[in-house]
């Protein structure tokens, strides 16, 4: 916002602030507006291209349109190849996957993102969502 009043400077920094500012005003994930993040997150990855970006897009996208949308951005980061041992990419497709009902896949997913997290806690939440799944 402060950015914004002084002149709309829309760099890297600029723009991460306006996004966890975006986050921040919501108390609750339902509330956040997620069509501005997105937009938030279109205008970064111009500045600041990278696959990481792309992912966090993509969950914004899911949000905001729907997991279909957000499996088709995802689809294309597989192959990346920085992404090859990020345990956030099979995270997140093994997220979109259960939501659009395509359970054993969404395991698949689940169970790599578990195999490739250093984070105990989090191997553990990722083994339990595979089994939920």
């Amino acid at each position: 916002e402060r950015a914004t009043k002084l002149g709309g400077v829309r760099g890297p920094y600029a723009l991460q602030a306006a996004l966890a500012a975006c986050h921040a005003r919501a108390r609750h994930a339902s509330e956040t507006d997620w069509a501005q993040i997105v937009a938030l997150y279109d205008a970064l990855a111009e500045v600041a291209p990278s696959p990481v970006v792309e992912l966090n897009r993509a969950v914004a996208v899911g949000m905001a349109f729907g997991p279909a949308a957000a499996l088709e951005i995802v689809d294309v980061l597989r192959d990346d190849p920085a992404l090859a041992r990020y345990h956030w990419l099979p995270s997140v497709r093994g997220d979109l996957l259960a939501k659009l009902g395509r359970a054993d896949e969404a395991k698949l997913e689940f169970r790599r993102a578990a195999e490739l997290t250093r984070n105990e806690r989090e191997r553990e939440l990722l083994l339990k969502r595979a089994t939920d799944a």
